[in-house]
This record gives structure tokens, sequence and C-alpha cells, in this order.
């Protein structure tokens, strides 16, 4: 057992969890007592002891279970009822279709087992991951056909009218119930891997990137899923730090003349030093973004990151552009959906004048000439973008206008360090101009940047 714990907590290591000698070796007192027997207590006093974040837990079952999978195939194909000669569909409705969550548990993993024996086609030896067989297994099921049909089901049996609100809830639980089978056929196609090629060769496969690790310019659209799911937590995290920084902030300077006047009580002798506290100043933000092609994702995730913070921050003012420039900052003020903001950001802000490729030098020009007077001292400016112009002009002499009159200015670039000045780009260009520039590929570079802000 020592053995399997090992290499469990090795795994996790290798997929990116931060498990320190001390939390594994507090899983292994924890697991003491425990009855070894209970495959769920035995998971959730690992899950308590290992994991330290939310996001982490989807990697932290995924590793799980590879690594304490049965090691055997099924015998045989389940079934609910032995006289059932129902299509594997309509077989689904069925055991989806039941309120009481105890009855519908057994019969969607049985429904489960089922589906990956007819529609998977795993075959010994065939190197072929997970993901190949969970999208063909589900693309034979239609799941949203069987939502559709249970929607319409349960209209049909209603002894009313259902209301709009009611219809949503019921597709909400649907949906619910759905997802509840998905991960029941991922982690059945799981457990015949692992019997099939053991957990060490499995594990290597389907080792994915955490959230705060998925590269912005790469990711899909269940990562970008991921990423908005792991922001919120990092947004309080990094506001709660820039607080309490500010809160403590150095002392200042030496107040002499409360320091004497204090020594009368020590007899003239200065024991108890005297500061003059200091009054932290909040720092100005303005963004400039560019929203065009691959960056776009990472711009998005940046902006929102900020105003979600902006309480900790004087004044906030967005800026996003294409070949063409706009302010957007009234997006962000006219609601407190975030979400809203970045959507109507997309379908109504004027970023294109010409061809639609990305033009900073044009931008940029356009910026200076019509906003460039409200930057100030205070002002802190950070340019979002992979710099990459379409051979456009560069006109970077706006960037040292703006470095001439601004608190600091930063270019923050989602692209890997070693791409940067490759074919269209003139990172260097703009960046010699910049107090720093900055790879910030994922949430951790840039909750990185961010706390570097205060």
């Amino acid at each position: 057992m020592l053995d399997v714990l090992a290499g469990f907590i090795g795994e996790l290591r290798a997929a990116g969890l931060p498990v320190s000698l001390t939390e594994d070796i507090d899983a292994m007192n924890a697991l003491r007592h425990v009855p070894l027997e209970d495959r769920e207590a035995f998971k959730h006093t690992l899950a308590a002891t290992l994991v330290k974040s939310h996001a982490h837990r989807r990697a932290f079952d995924t590793v799980f279970d590879i690594w304490f999978s049965p090691r055997s195939l099924p015998d045989g194909e389940p079934i609910i009822d032995p006289d059932d000669d129902l299509e594997l569909a309509e077989w689904l409705e069925r055991a989806l279709a039941p309120d009481d969550a105890a009855t519908r548990e057994g019969a969607v993993k049985a429904a489960a087992t089922r589906a990956v024996t007819r529609y998977a086609g795993m075959e010994d030896g065939r190197p072929v991951g997970g993901r190949y067989y969970l999208h063909r297994t589900l693309r034979q099921l239609d799941l949203d056909g069987i939502l559709q049909r249970l929607l319409a089901a349960r209209r049909q049996d209603a002894d009313h009218e259902l209301s709009d609100l009611e219809e949503r809830l019921l597709a909400d639980e649907f949906r619910a119930r759905l997802e509840q089978l998905r991960d029941q056929v991922e982690g059945e196609i799981r457990r015949r891997l692992v019997a099939l090629r053991g957990p060490e060769a499995l594990a290597r496969t389907t080792r994915a990137p955490l959230p705060e690790d998925v590269d912005f310019m790469h990711a899909s659209v269940e990562d970008l899923a991921a990423l908005r799911r792991a922001l919120h937590p990092l947004t309080r995290k990094l506001a709660a730090r820039l607080g309490r920084r500010r809160r403590h902030q150095h002392r200042g300077s030496l107040h002499f003349r409360q320091t004497v006047r204090h020594s009368l009580s020590y007899g003239g002798v200065p024991a108890e030093l005297k500061y003059r506290h200091p009054h932290p100043s909040k720092p100005e933000i303005l963004v400039i973004a560019d929203i065009s092609g691959s960056v776009a994702s990472f711009s998005r995730f940046t902006l929102e990151l900020v105003h979600a913070m902006s309480s900790h921050f004087s004044k906030v003012r967005s800026f996003v552009f294409v070949d063409g420039i706009d302010e957007v900052t009234r997006f962000f003020e006219d609601t407190d959906d975030l979400s809203e903001a970045l959507r109507r950001i997309n379908t109504e802000a004027d970023v294109v004048w010409a061809d639609g490729h990305s033009d900073y030098g044009r931008a940029l020009e356009a910026f200076w000439h019509r906003w460039g007077a409200e930057i100030s001292s205070k002002t802190t400016v950070l340019v979002l973008g992979d710099a990459r112009n379409n051979y456009h002009a560069a006109e970077a002499w706006v960037m040292a206008e703006i470095a001439k009159v601004a608190r600091h200015l930063y270019w923050l670039n989602p692209e890997p360090r070693s791409y940067w000045d490759t074919g269209d780009s003139i990172v260097d260009q703009y960046g010699v101009h910049c107090d720093g520039a900055f790879e910030c590929r994922n949430l951790k570079q840039l909750a990185r940047f961010v706390d570097h802000l205060s």
C-alpha cells in the first residue's frame, strides 16, 4: 500500500499539484483512522490532506480514479431489467428519469458501463487515449437529443403548463444528470484503460495542465470554462493580498518631535521611536488591450481580473483595439456582471477601422492624440498584446511619450518569450520604452504580475 500511495502522490506532483512532504506525511497519518475498504472515505481523506485549491480537485479525482481503479475488466454487460428489450437511447432515458437520487445513481452507472461496452470500441494494445473513446461514446449517445426527450416527457406528464422558470429549472436538473452520466462514462473508460495498460502508463497520457497553467493562446472551450471558474477565487486572493500589503506598507520616516516628546516618560531616553505614518495611495490603472484573434482570450481575462479588483485601484480605464481603438470603461460601469461587459465589448466596441487586422501603430497613435493628455504621474499603463503588427508602421514614439508622463508603463505578452521579435512581432521596439515587458501566458503568470503592481 505504501508503494501505491507513493506512486499516487508522485503522479499528483507530476500533474502540477503542489504536494509538500509534510502533506504527504499528514495523508499517511490520516489514513490510519479510516477503513481502507471504504473507497469514498479513503478518497475524501486524501483530498482533505493533499488538495489546497478547488481548481485542483478535478485533477486529483482523475489521478485517484486511475491509481485506485479496479484492475479487472467487466465480466459482462450490466442491465437494469433482464426482460427489457429497449434500444440503448430509450434505456438511458429511463435510467436518467427517476427523481430518487439513490435509484438513479445505480441506473446511471449501469447505463454508462453498457454505453462504453456498446460504443467505445476499446482494443488492447491500441495507442489511443481516453479522450478519443469518450468522444466516440458520447457522439453515439446524442446527449442533446436525450435531454430534449426527457423534457418533452416531463411536460407531457405535468398536470399544468410549465412556466419559463420551471422549464429552466427542469432543464438545469436534467443537464446535471447528463453530466453525471458523462462522468460515469469517463470513469468507466478510465477503469478499463487501467486494466489494459496499468496506472503508470495511463497517468502519463492523461496529464492535463491545471487551470492556472492553461495557455491562453491555445485554450479549448473546456479550458476557458475552467479558467473562468479559477479566476474568481484568484481575484479574491489577490485582492486580499493587495489590501494587506497596502495596510502594512513601510512605517514611514522618523518623527523626531514625537520621539523626543515621548522620551520624557523614560527620563529623556528615546526608548520608543515614533514614525510618520504614510498614507499609501491606490494606483490608477489604464489598460490598452489588443482583442484580435488568438490574443483575445488573454485580453479578456486580464480585463476581467483588473476590473474585478477595481476597488483596490483609485481608477480603472480600459481601451481595446484591433486596427482602431475605443474606450470601453463605460461597459464595466454600466453593470456588475463582468461577463456582460465583455460581451458588449465584443459586439459594440468600435475597433475595426480598416481591414480588421492588428495595427498597433495606428491604434497607439490614435490613443495618444485623443487620450494621451489624460495620463498623469499617478497612472500605471498596461498594454496587452503580442505586438504582432502585420508589418505596419510601429509608431513606437507613442510608447516613449507615454513613458515620459506615466508613473509606470508595462507590456504584457501572452506569447512565449522565445517567440518575441520573430516574424511580424516587434515587442522590443515597444518594450525598450517600458518599465518591464512580461510573459503572461496563463493565470499563474498573470496573477504574479498583478501582485507586482502593488
